[in-house]
């Protein structure tokens, strides 16, 4: 008779997470049937008292593999005895460092990054492409990426649930040639000429932010951009909930979409060129959207990175290839004919459509 028992035997996991600011948590477990068995956690934090070690160990016994973060951290903070303090640490740095070590959430580097440059193509394609690439990396046809846009047509590319009427003055528009273009992820109106400003699009695993709320993910995903934007000068920081800006004035905003069948689309444009005086007769831009900024137009608002700078946009973009590549070890790429051909078919019957771009009323 063959025994079984190897294939019985209790499953090994490890991973550990660094709190931004703290301290290190490693965690070692072992699991059987679906359920944690065993628990080790440890690391270089200060925990008091000394046996409160035990009890955060064996609160996380029992629990199932895929519990999530809410669940990991209810069962830590119901086993710890009272009195109880976690020094460098909480509740939440030893649920991340659990989901990561069951592989729920992962880091940069446990991607196979890819970088596809800038290529012009219009505005609808580009929007497009961001569904396409989104879609194939939650199918698993296609690694993490990031892709930088181009485009040779002016257009306002307007967020998921902004109503037309209320962001562009459509006469002001026409007149100056400028199309209007839906994308699918939320946020505020882009105004985009030809040269005038810098976009990025990261299409991503949800697992990259995992336990991270909206708030959070957004400056985590652009760490990356702050230190290549550090690169050329410019001393950039987040500004809640999703704007780039310096001490002269924001320069960028960010977006995004999680997809329900698995993968995150983060996109940012940033200013480098703007012409103010003919975004503002396009734009309209209500003094409710600017009523807690401290100023008095969208003109303000915006600060090019040209004049921060004094370098082209090509420039500071092979910059931001650059830090991408060496930060997270990131592979060359293209688009390839087989996403092109997706996104000229979704333009059809989406992107370039007036029932998708006008559908609010």
């Amino acid at each position: 008779m063959t025994s079984n028992a190897s294939s019985q035997e209790p499953q090994k996991h490890h991973g550990g997470f660094k709190v931004p600011g703290g301290k290190l948590v490693v965690v070692d477990l072992e699991s059987e049937s679906g359920v944690i068995s065993a628990a080790s956690i440890n690391g270089d934090f200060f925990l008091e008292p000394d046996t409160a070690l035990e009890d955060l160990n064996r609160s996380l016994i029992g629990l199932s593999v895929n519990a999530d973060h809410q669940t990991i951290r209810e069962a830590i903070h119901n086993g710890l005895p009272e009195g109880t303090h976690l020094i460098g640490f909480d509740a939440q740095a030893v649920a991340m460092g659990v989901r990561r070590a069951l592989g729920h959430a992962t880091r940069w580097r446990d991607h196979d990054w890819h970088i596809i440059p800038q290529s012009v193509m219009s505005p609808e394609m580009n929007v497009a492409l961001d569904e396409v690439l989104t879609r194939e990396v939650a199918a698993g046809t296609r690694p993490p990426t990031i892709r930088f846009w181009n485009w040779d047509t002016p257009a306002v590319v307007i967020g998921s649930f902004q109503a037309v009427h209320n962001e562009l003055n459509l006469e002001a528009a026409e007149h100056h040639g400028i199309r209007v273009v839906r994308r699918i992820s939320g946020g505020g109106a882009m105004f985009m000429e030809a040269g005038n400003c810098i976009t990025y699009s990261l299409y991503a695993p949800p697992s990259l932010v995992d336990g991270k709320s909206f708030a959070d993910s957004y400056p985590y995903l652009d760490a990356w951009v702050m230190e290549a934007l550090e690169r050329v000068g410019i001393e950039a920081f987040y500004k809640p909930l999703n704007d780039i800006a310096t001490p002269q004035g924001k320069i960028g905003g960010a977006a995004q979409k999680r997809l329900a069948s698995g993968a995150l689309l983060h996109h940012v444009t940033m200013s480098y060129d703007i012409d103010a005086d003919k975004m503002s007769e396009v734009l309209t831009v209500s003094e409710e959207k600017i009523s807690d900024k401290g100023i008095k137009s969208a003109k303000k608002r915006v600060d090019p990175l040209k004049r921060q700078t004094g370098m082209t946009r090509d420039a500071i973009i092979d910059v931001m290839m650059e830090t991408f590549t060496e930060r997270y070890d990131a592979t060359p790429s293209t688009i390839g004919e087989e996403s092109l051909a997706k996104a000229e078919a979704l333009v059809e019957s989406k992107f370039g459509t007036h029932e998708w771009t006008y559908r609010l009323p």
